[in-house]
């Protein structure tokens, strides 16, 4: 089958007729795309600083060592205690009795035990707590991002997973500015509404 240049003509004008439209429909969205971009307010929050310098943050740290500073002083002064005992038996151990020797070594590993016990909870409460705090500083940093983005106009607020942003757009400080106005203390939980009485069938 033979096809003339004449056809050939014909077949490329007809498919850049038909590619027009798709062409200028195609950047037609692009242009409507970049100004909804230029229009559009964004920006980008460094979380991990936040929870950092936020002084609500410091507030929490504080109070947990303070709940927790009377068992961490009974601790260390069970090792201390622990550790005087065991340096006794070392040095006296060959002369003692062996009656009192196995007493003694008895006492010593008894008290090891339950330090070691008492040590384990610490570790376990302190970060048991801890935990719940955070969660608390957490939770309040993002209502107070909220508050803000929606109080200074912005479209978009980005967190974590942003791989590259213009520091232009970087509103940590603008935000840490706003929680330093803000009481250190985190407001406190509103209280549970009353469960309501089923309503009994006759």
């Amino acid at each position: 089958m033979t096809i003339h240049l004449s056809e050939v003509s014909k077949i490329i004008m007809s498919t850049f007729n038909r590619s027009v439209p798709l062409v200028a429909l195609f950047l037609g969205g692009l242009m409507l795309s970049a100004q909804a971009s230029a229009e559009m307010k964004m920006g980008v929050v460094n979380f991990q600083r936040l929870l950092e310098e936020a002084p609500q943050t410091k507030t929490v740290m504080q109070g947990l060592e303070n709940e927790f500073a009377p068992r961490r002083r009974e601790l260390v002064s069970m090792q201390t205690d622990l550790k005087s005992r065991e340096d006794k038996l070392q040095k006296e151990g060959a002369v003692m009795a062996e009656a009192d020797r196995t007493k003694a070594e008895k006492t010593l590993r008894d008290q090891q035990r339950e330090f070691s016990r008492k040590a384990s909870e610490f570790q376990d409460d302190a970060s048991t707590r801890r935990n719940e705090e955070i969660g608390k500083v957490q939770r309040f940093l993002v209502q107070e991002i909220q508050n803000y983005a929606n109080a200074q106009g912005f479209d978009l607020v980005l967190g974590e997973g942003v791989f590259f942003a213009k520091p232009a757009l970087d509103i940590t400080a603008q935000v840490l500015g706003v929680l330093a106005t803000k009481p250190a203390a985190l407001p406190a939980a509103p209280a549970a509404a009353p469960a309501q009485p089923k309503p009994t069938g006759k």
